[in-house]
């Protein structure tokens, strides 16, 4: 029987987690994966937190919390045989009142259902001796929330794919997808045929998988997360992870302390609606994206329901000292002085038509075509794991 040739569209961490898995699974295969950019990793992947997470927020039983669970495992093993840095330095989760502590013992629940080991409900002086600068009554410690380099991690899948005969290719920009006896690719490099596509497109996950035929929702609404870091010198405030109780109405988890594996410490994301899809920068504006997003009626019904909130994260996105305010609730020391800027990244939130924000992974499947319609944090966390769903998804289509 002929080997089977089988694309994978988008070279982040999971497109190459899922191609590196479809190496292992079926040796002949012709695997090829195709990046529109000039080498990997460079949208979500390479701009975001590099936490490695625990499991602590996902519903029990739910995709989100199965797989960031083994992804944590698998993640934690390969970077140990790879001699690539992951360091267990710990999250804390405080409350800052009362009105927190109910949201918090939920949290607790939540995380013990999820096996995350070694947590802890901590109060006073315990709380004190994990992050001494930090305010709040009690706390919810998870040890074993770690940080990485998820580029360095995807690097290194990418290598593993090559070793095993597939192949990337960059500058591969996707043009049309048509399905037929075989599905035929057209990219601006060439045409390509493939008897199986796999789809980790992120910020365009919506799109392609409409040019594969699949019109379902979630739509993509790109939210740009804005982040500030601890000068030199004030790094010392936060010894690792520092986060508020989560708002269960929205899938962000407000402004963090976030120490980073090559040194220093970020504060932040804000959210606010990014005008581009990869607006990293407050002046990238396409109106193309801009009118999508704006005319999409998940948008228009999150819009309506959730404009004071929209308003209050853009107040703060164009105010140093907003921001520096909003951190100051959990480290009461931090000035507006001891922040500087540091990149910005963009979430692709994925919508349902009623406005409900997509919280746990969507995967959808027509025919040959598998599309990762939705996988947000956990999703670098859960990489390796997603690859191992997905690859049994895609390789279940006979031959």
């Amino acid at each position: 029987m002929a080997a089977r040739r089988i694309g994978v569209v988008g070279a982040g961490i999971l497109g190459l987690a899922v191609a590196r898995r479809l190496t292992e699974l079926e040796p002949g295969a012709a695997v090829t994966v195709l990046e529109k950019e000039t080498e990997p990793a460079l949208h979500q992947t390479g701009r975001n937190s590099g936490v490695v997470h625990a499991g602590i927020y996902y519903a029990p039983g739910s995709l989100k919390a199965r797989l960031c669970r083994r992804g944590v495992e698998l993640l934690r093993a390969y970077c140990e045989e790879r001699s690539l840095p992951l360091r267990a330095c710990g999250k804390l989760v405080v409350a800052l009142d009362e009105g927190e502590l109910v949201r918090l013992r939920e949290l607790e629940r939540r995380a013990s259902e999820n096996g995350v080991p070694g947590l802890r409900w901590v109060e006073g002086d315990e709380l004190r001796a994990i992050e001494p600068h930090a305010a709040g009554i009690a706390g919810l410690h998870s040890p074993t929330t770690a940080i990485t380099d998820y580029r360095a991690i995807a690097a290194a899948f990418a290598d593993d794919v090559r070793a095993a005969g597939g192949t990337i290719l960059f500058g591969a920009e996707v043009t049309g997808i048509r399905t037929g006896a075989t599905t035929r690719v057209e990219t601006l490099l060439e045409s390509f045929d493939f008897d199986l596509l796999v789809i980790c497109a992120g910020l365009q996950a919506d799109r392609l998988a409409r040019l594969a035929g699949d019109e379902r929702e979630p739509t993509i609404v790109p939210f740009r997360g804005e982040y500030y870091r601890l000068r030199p010198g004030r790094e010392g405030l936060v010894r690792g992870l520092l986060y508020p109780v989560p708002d269960p109405t929205y899938p962000f988890l407000g402004v963090h302390f976030t120490n980073r594996v090559g040194g220093g410490v970020d504060v932040g994301p804000n959210a606010v609606l990014a005008l581009a899809r990869e607006g990293y920068r407050r002046r990238d504006i396409r109106l193309g994206d801009l009118a999508e997003t704006l005319l999409s009626p998940g948008f228009r019904a999150l819009a309506r329901a959730n404009w004071r909130t929209g308003a209050r994260e853009l107040r703060g996105s164009f105010s140093k000292g907003a921001f520096a305010a909003e951190a100051r609730r959990y480290v009461p020391e931090v000035e507006a002085t001891d922040l500087v800027a540091a990149p910005a990244g963009v979430r692709a939130q994925a919508l349902d038509p009623d406005g409900s924000l997509v919280d746990d992974f969507r995967i959808s499947r027509l025919g040959p075509v598998t599309a990762v319609r939705n996988a947000p944090s956990p999703g670098a966390t859960s990489s390796m794991a997603i690859a191992e769903h997905l690859a049994d998804i895609a390789l279940a289509q006979p031959r």
